[in-house]
């Protein structure tokens, strides 16, 4: 059973910093593009920033120079270093990833973990 298990969300203030985490576990084989995604109330989920498993990264307009994604392969983990945080960058955020698992590659959920940025 593999699982997703984000952290590091919480209550800030417009301009602030906050870093979410994200870990992989069971019985993986390989983790391929990771990434974290975001859904804010009365809107669709919407893709914030991704990492290859060789490090190239994409983000979405609104959070570039901001917002810097990284990852530990060793340690099976995602990171969102989020900067200049802005009360529209309030939501639940996902951590998503491609997972193999004997020889199957699915995509895989964390349960999501709320940051508000107050103005």
């Amino acid at each position: 059973q593999v699982q997703l298990v984000e952290s590091g969300g919480g209550l800030v203030q417009a301009g602030g910093s906050l870093r979410l985490s994200c870990v992989a576990s069971g019985s993986i084989l390989r983790v391929n593009t990771m990434g974290w995604y975001r859904q804010a109330p009365g809107k669709q989920r919407e893709s914030v920033a991704t990492i290859t498993s060789g490090g190239s990264t994409n983000y979405v307009d609104s959070v570039k120079g901001r917002f810097t994604i990284s990852r530990d392969n060793a340690k099976k983990t995602v990171y969102l270093q989020m900067n200049s945080l802005k009360p529209e960058d309030t939501a639940i955020y996902y951590c998503n990833a491609a997972i193999m698992t004997l020889g199957l590659t699915s995509n895989y959920w964390g349960k999501g973990t709320q940051v508000t940025v107050s103005s």
